[in-house]
């Protein structure tokens, strides 16, 4: 009689029944094996730790490998298709910009014509002389801050202070070492001005707050906040262009105007010297006024304000 072969299922059939019969209780002797043994000698149990750690580590670098390469081919596909999408708007802003150049080439050759037709007199360059702020004066009366520059570095009365941001106001009284910028807030400061959007002219005025008045807008004047308001150059006391602020409030009592400077970081500034002929200097040495030129009134007409005097 042969005998049957002995299969691999056979012999595994008995061993897999043994263990599944004493693998919990196998498990529970092992926890409280492990759990006695770390509370004998726990430098034991953490050098089982680290050794268990540094074998399992290399495979789980292993697996890891494959989820981190597919994971760097998507960015990768990602940032090219990211790329030939900002080649393309690129290559769109480029040719209009080209389009534009073409445009700005023809008006600027026009532009050229036409002054030399009209003996166009260029606006004359400022001289900017540097300053710091030393003193703030504060309170609810004066608004003005004090300079380290003064007669000797080139100041005079009336030239336009201003910051990064904007215009700040004008140099009022004139030492040899300092001098004193009286505020576009404050209640004596009055400014020609204009709406930027629709050229509307006006006067801004202080009153000692954080913000101003727009005062003397022509009837069919159309303000709306967030309208910005430059200087307009009349009179000639400043030059125009500078930024003044923006409209927060318009209505039937008036317009009010939030300074585009911020007070509280003001620390270095500029003088901007124009040398205007608008206003002059009177005859007396130390006389504390600005008078108008009347060519530039004449010029000006006779509606609007042509100036601000400082008493």
């Amino acid at each position: 009689m042969a005998r049957r072969p002995v299969s691999f299922t056979g012999v595994a059939q008995p061993l897999r029944t043994l263990w599944h019969r004493f693998a919990f209780s196998a498990l529970v002797l092992a926890s409280f094996a492990l759990l006695l043994l770390g509370k004998a000698d726990v430098l034991i149990v953490e050098r089982l730790r680290i050794a268990v750690t540094d074998a399992v580590a290399p495979i789980i670098e292993t697996l890891s490998r494959p989820a981190a390469s597919v994971t760097e081919f998507v960015e990768r596909v990602s940032t090219v298709r990211d790329m030939q999408a900002e080649i393309t708007r690129l290559e769109a802003e480029n040719k209009r910009l080209k389009e534009w150049q073409h445009v700005a080439a023809r008006l600027e050759t026009e532009n050229k014509q036409l002054k030399a037709l009209s003996r166009f007199v260029p606006p004359p360059t400022a001289d900017r002389i540097a300053a710091r702020v030393i003193a703030d004066s504060g309170g609810p009366f004066v608004r003005s801050v004090l300079i380290n520059v003064g007669r000797r570095n080139g100041v005079r009365r009336g030239l336009a202070v201003t910051s990064d941001a904007g215009l700040i106001g004008s140099t009022v009284d004139v030492g040899e070492f300092h001098a004193r910028v009286l505020l576009i807030t404050d209640l004596n400061s009055q400014i020609p001005v204009i709406v930027e959007s629709t050229r509307d002219p006006a006067v801004i005025a202080g009153d000692n707050t954080g913000r101003m008045k727009l005062l003397y807008l022509p009837q069919n004047a159309n303000v709306s906040p967030g309208d910005k308001i430059v200087t307009s150059g009349h009179g000639g006391l400043f030059p125009p262009n500078l930024p003044v602020g923006v409209v927060t409030a318009a209505g039937d009592s008036g317009a009010r105007v939030k300074p585009i400077v911020d007070w509280t970081r003001l620390e270095l500034v500029s003088l901007l010297d124009y040398r205007l002929d608008g206003v002059v200097r009177s005859s007396a040495k130390d006389a504390p006024t600005f008078t108008v030129d009347p060519s530039v009134s004449e010029a000006a007409g006779s509606g609007g304000l042509l100036g601000r005097f400082v008493p």
